[in-house]
């Protein structure tokens, strides 16, 4: 290789040479131009040549010499990205590739170390990654695993491989084209799978001696040896290669594709040279957003054993470090919903959990007790209260959360909350979140066991201590939301301050009743802004990605801040104050718009998809509550007909959807319950209301199984499973049937055609006893509307009782109806 340098060097003249050295000044006729950036006249000649000289070179060493001279007389900082990227092009990246090959493959042909060709490969490879166009290119793509294995293993050594009979000269050297694109592909992909391998992987014991990675397997905190750690500068240019790579829109994606999480996690678990300042920066953004859920679902074992090691080292650093690893330990959390439930990750959580308690009882600024209260956050989130210490502790957290909510939020109107304000304001929201259900269940009920996830032993005065800091704290989000703009309402912080606020609404309304009630404005403009496309959506989008809580891992639809809502919703609507309030902003066409948008995602998925969704059952139970309580409303309001037109559509569909069977109750008790309001149609019926009562008829009839004897009455197999919550709507739809016929006469006759009342009569005629006896007097009261309406169903149903059998003799109102002694 130095023969062919000094070839090379002597394609190039040395007068430019000496002009150079000679400066730019007045005797060195040297002047700037815009072409090379900060370069002289006798700079550009030279450089010109090094380009020349680059692309006409024969072989690597040529290559190499120019790029020498390149450096030694044009500094990178003179260069413009023109000029750079002309150098760039003339490289290529089939050399830097071939250079790492040979370092780790070794080459008897190579007069220069495996070491320094690593060195001159990862520098190269590294200034050309500053390229974006360069840092996407397929070759480089190929160089991931290469350098991925450096960084994990430590620095290379030759190996010999009995496999190894090629011969290297024709692989390394740059013979023509169409040979080296073809085999130096192949040959990089074979080596970088093997330099990738953890170590131990694919070795023998002797090579695992040789490289030394046995011995440095065993915790985060054990140092590796001297003689097996990286050179500073080649660790350095792998990693800059790699956060390239990483800032492309596919570019974590193709660097997981490629084993880099194993392999990081490796290189800081053997404490390699930068992994602990560089490596776990770059999990940390591989675990973030989208991808989170997927990188730990495929390497649980690696990122479990790292978290382990970094839950040990939090505990064991003091001071600032330790302030400052609350940020990063929150990063490598598995993410709520992915199981990795082991005794090692209890363990950790415990240990984690005992080094807060003391942070959060010091006396700390707000900027040191955010980093504290958002990993806490975390930790609720991934294993509830249990873990967390004494109630007397569990007291103390909420209440600090709620002190700095209340000292975030109630500052004066236009001030701006700084980014590290809002992160820890949003963490302080998960920790009341997760307290406002536990303290409202001791409130309810002091007698019921708590669950697992709740705060252990806490009694009923904490519980009530911890509500009132709640409410205080609740109070503050209130006053900061009715300070919010429309222009605002894309802001992902306003939408977790919303949410934070619906989920104590959902459990609590009677509390600041009046303050609520005054910000339903804006509640109900925020949900209808997002649910119509109103607001800009990308930073809510992007922000729903990057959160890990709960169930929030679907793509935004803009549904979500009306989804939140709904529970409070339910609770507003029963109560007069705020109903009328909420008649005023159109509520129940906001309602009605989501379930026809819900419906048809619903109806365009496959049958196996068709997975339950509560918010629909939500927001028909607030609907049903506009119903019942408001029917000159329901009676004149256009939503209410466009609502019968979605029933009339989706309740045939449902009743053949057993996974929907609670959604179909909700429908056909709206469906009914509108109906009982409505007066008989002056002409034909329309073909809609048929088909609305016909599903409704058939899906009532399907409830109840008289069995293959006497006996009691059986909830239906599809029925069982679902009983508990619809049996309430079932009777309730049996009601509104009664009152649609007394309404509408003509169902009467629909009844009998759907035959509905010939199921009702046998079932109750073979069996001894209804189920319960507020089944009997929906029933009951079904049959007498339907006998004091139509002669044809009354003298069916008298027939039927005269026999003097079955559950029909129980029903004493209508034995007297039908005249039946």
């Amino acid at each position: 290789m130095a023969d062919g340098a000094d070839v090379a060097l002597a394609v190039i003249t040395q007068p430019p040479v000496k002009q150079e050295q000679g400066g730019g000044g007045e005797d060195g006729g040297g002047s700037e131009t815009d072409a090379g950036g900060g370069l002289t006249d006798a700079q550009m000649e030279v450089l010109e040549k090094c380009l020349h000289a680059l692309r006409q070179a024969q072989n690597d060493s040529h290559t190499l010499a120019a790029l020498l001279l390149i450096t030694r007389l044009c500094p990178a900082s003179q260069l413009d990205k023109p000029t750079l990227r002309r150098i760039f092009e003339a490289v290529g990246l089939n050399l830097p590739a071939r250079l790492l090959v040979t370092a780790v493959k070794g080459s008897e042909s190579s007069a220069l170390p495996p070491q320094e060709l690593l060195s001159l490969g990862t520098a190269l490879l590294a200034a050309l990654s500053t390229d974006p166009d360069m840092a996407c290119h397929p070759q480089l793509l190929t160089t991931i695993p290469l350098l991925l294995g450096i960084l994990s293993n430590g620095p290379v050594t030759r190996q010999k491989q009995e496999t190894q009979d090629q011969s290297q000269d024709g692989q390394v050297g740059r013979g023509p084209e169409s040979k080296v694109q073809s085999e130096e592909s192949s040959t990089t992909e074979s080596v970088a799978a093997n330099v990738a391998k953890p170590a131990g992987e694919g070795q023998t014991s002797k090579q695992k001696a040789d490289d030394g990675s046995e011995a440095n397997r065993s915790s985060t905190s054990e140092e590796t040896s001297p003689s097996s750690k990286l050179d500073e500068a080649v660790a350095s240019d792998c990693y800059q290669v790699l956060t390239a790579v990483c800032t492309l829109s596919r570019g974590p994606d193709q660097l997981l594709s490629k084993g880099a999480v194993p392999a990081l996690c490796q290189a800081v678990v053997q404490n390699q040279t930068f992994s602990r300042e560089r490596g776990l920066a770059l999990l940390g953004r591989l675990l973030s957003g989208k991808t989170k859920d997927k990188v730990w679902s495929k390497n649980p074992a690696e990122l479990l054993t790292l978290l382990v090691g970094l839950s040990k080292d939090f505990c064991q650093a003091t001071g600032q470090t330790k302030l400052d690893m609350c940020t990063q330990l929150a990063q490598f959390l598995p993410p709520v919903g992915v199981s990795v439930e082991s005794e090692e990750l209890k363990g950790a959580v415990v240990r984690v959990w005992e080094a807060l308690r003391p942070m959060l009882q010091a006396k700390l600024t707000p900027k040191q007790i955010g980093p504290i209260l958002v990993l806490s956050a975390c930790l609720l989130d991934l294993h509830g209260w249990e873990p967390v210490g004494p109630p007397k502790f569990c007291c103390l957290l909420v209440n600090r959360a709620c002190v700095e909510v209340r000292m975030g939020l109630e500052e004066p109107p236009g001030n701006e909350l700084s980014p590290e304000l809002q992160q820890t304001l949003t963490g302080c929201y998960r920790i009341m979140e997760a307290a406002i259900e536990q303290a409202c269940c001791m409130e309810l009920s002091q007698t019921t066991e708590p669950p697992q996830s709740s705060i252990p032993s806490i009694s009923l005065q904490q519980s009530r201590q911890v509500l009132g800091v709640l409410e205080e704290a609740f109070a503050a989000l209130m006053y900061h939301l009715q300070q919010v703009d429309p222009s605002r309402y894309g802001d992902p912080f306003i939408f977790a301050t919303f949410r934070s606020l619906c989920s104590w609404l959902a459990e609590e309304t009677s509390c600041l009743k009046e303050e609520v009630t005054g910000l339903l404005p804006f509640l109900i403009g925020y949900s209808r802004s997002h649910l119509q496309g109103e607001s800009p959506e990308q930073g809510l989008s992007d922000w729903m990605a990057e959160v890990s809580v709960r169930e929030e891992r679907e793509a935004w639809t803009g549904r979500e801040a009306l989804r939140y809502l709904l529970p409070a919703l339910c609770h507003l609507s029963a109560e007069e104050g705020p109903r009328k309030v909420l008649l005023t902003l159109d509520t129940p066409a906001l309602l009605v718009d989501f379930l026809s948008r819900c419906w048809t995602d619903l109806k365009g998925k496959s049958g196996g998809a068709s997975a339950r969704d509560p918010s629909m059952e939500t927001a028909c139970s607030a609907l049903l509550n506009f119903t019942v309580t408001e029917p000159e409303r329901v009676r004149k309001d256009p939503c209410f007909r466009t609502l019968e037109a979605l029933l009339s559509e989706a309740l045939p569909v449902l009743v053949h959807k057993p996974r929907l069977l609670v959604l179909a109750a909700n429908y056909c008790t709206l469906g009914l319950m509108i109906g009982r309001l409505k007066a008989a149609p002056s002409g034909s019926v329309e073909a809609g209301q048929k088909r609305l009562f016909s599903a409704a008829l058939r899906f009532l009839r399907s409830a109840l199984d008289s069995g293959s004897g006497p006996g009691p009455v059986q909830v239906s197999p599809g029925w069982e499973e679902s009983w508990d919550e619809a049996a309430e709507l079932w009777r309730l739809c049996l009601q509104a049937l009664g009152g649609c016929v007394r309404a509408q006469p003509w169902i009467a006759a629909l009844v009998r055609e759907e035959g509905w009342l010939k199921h009702t009569l046998a079932m109750l005629s073979q069996c001894s006893a209804l189920p319960d006896r507020h089944t009997q007097e929906a029933l009951e009261e079904a049959l007498c509307a339907m006998a004091d309406q139509c002669p044809v169903c009354k003298k069916e149903i008298g027939d039927v009782m005269r026999t003097d059998k079955g559950a029909l003799m129980c029903m004493r109102n209508l034995k007297k109806s039908v005249g039946v002694k």
